[in-house]
């Protein structure tokens, strides 16, 4: 979990375990095009704008992520 105060904590992945699960942040103060953080649990993370995470979001409903799953399990 991220300790940074300005990070609104948005989703956790998993939380199945105390392992440091990834997540999905609002950050208000970056700049727009960083405003959404996903972390994963080795400390690292990827930052988008809201259009970017949307358009991943909109991706994933219509099933185009749906091989990753099949091939990722």
């Amino acid at each position: 979990m991220s300790q940074n105060p300005r990070l609104a904590p948005v989703a956790t992945f998993c939380g199945k375990c105390d392992c440091g699960c990834p997540q999905l942040f609002v950050d208000a103060d970056a700049p727009d095009d960083r405003r959404i953080r996903i972390t994963d649990d080795f400390g690292q993370h990827v930052q988008m704008s809201a259009d970017q995470f949307a358009d991943l979001v909109a991706q994933a409903r219509a099933g185009k992520l749906d091989s990753v799953l099949a091939t990722g399990s």
